[in-house]
This record gives C-alpha cells, sequence and structure tokens, in this order.
C-alpha cells in the first residue's frame, strides 16, 4: 500500500489545503491528513476544532485519513510505515522552504521522498496566515476555505 503524509498545522483548514490532497489521490492508496506540532507557531484554533474540519472537508473521501502527532514528520512516517510526504507549493518563497526541510528529511531518514505538487493558479494567493488575519479582523473568508466547514 503507497501511502502519504500531508502533515500541516491546518489553522485553518483552507482551499489551498484540499486542493493539494485531491491532487495526490490519485496516485495513492492512502493519503493522511495529519496535524503537527509545530513548535514555531501560535495557533487561533484548538486541536480539536482543526481535526473537526479535517474530518468534515475529506468526509467524502474513503482513503483520505485524519490524525495529529507531536513528533517529527519523518519519525511519524517511520512509526507507520509512509514512504511519502507531500507539500504544497505556491510560489518560489515556498519551494525554498519546502526544499531545505525535504533535504533535512532526507539526511534523517533516505527512505522517505517528498513530493511537492504545485497549487492551482487560484489557490496561489491563500494561506491560513492569511485567512486568520481576515477571521480576526471580522471579514468573510467563505471563499477561501472548504464549503465542508464554516468559522464563527
Amino acid at each position: 500500500m503507497k501511502k502519504a503524509l500531508f502533515a500541516g498545522s491546518f489553522d485553518p483548514v483552507t482551499l489551498g489545503h484540499k486542493d493539494i490532497v485531491l491532487k495526490a489521490l490519485p496516485l495513492f492508496d492512502e493519503v493522511i491528513v495529519a496535524i503537527g506540532n509545530n513548535t514555531e507557531k501560535k495557533t487561533m484554533f484548538s486541536l480539536e476544532q482543526r481535526s473537526e474540519w479535517l474530518k468534515k472537508t475529506f468526509a467524502a473521501y474513503k482513503n483520505v485519513k485524519i490524525d495529529t502527532f507531536d513528533c517529527l514528520t519523518v519519525d511519524y512516517c517511520k512509526e507507520n510505515g509512509i514512504k511519502y510526504i507531500i507539500r504544497g507549493l505556491r510560489n518560489e518563497l515556498d519551494y525554498s522552504y519546502e526544499n531545505n526541510i525535504a533535504c533535512i528529511n532526507k539526511e534523517i531518514a533516505s527512505e522517505i521522498e517528498t513530493i511537492f505538487f504545485a497549487s492551482d493558479i487560484k489557490m496561489n494567493v491563500i494561506s491560513s496566515s492569511f485567512v486568520r488575519e481576515m477571521i480576526l479582523y471580522k471579514k468573510d473568508v467563505s471563499k477561501y476555505i472548504p464549503e465542508e466547514i464554516t468559522i464563527e
């Protein structure tokens, strides 16, 4: 079984996140979308809320599993028999950042490959940071998040 991991904070989940998962689905038997504990980030929404949003977003996709973890991404992969990490790229800044992480991950676990997916051009401006800012200022974010979820 070919399994891939799409890890992130998903604070909140966006249409950009959904786009990347849907692009990966035809290539893998199972895609695990997992919320990782990033010590560098202060989240706006609880782990439980973010997990619930992911479950709603991907409820119609039987080969998408939702999980959480509190370790290095490659350690989670090793513990769960995952050989592929998927990452989304909006622009060259994303590539530079993600490629550095992929290289470090390869040093730690040479058997795990990182696969990059280019985001749909309509998703290039969407980021969780942008959506959080809009929420903070009470703006409508419905066109940036999956229709399956609501943010109050």
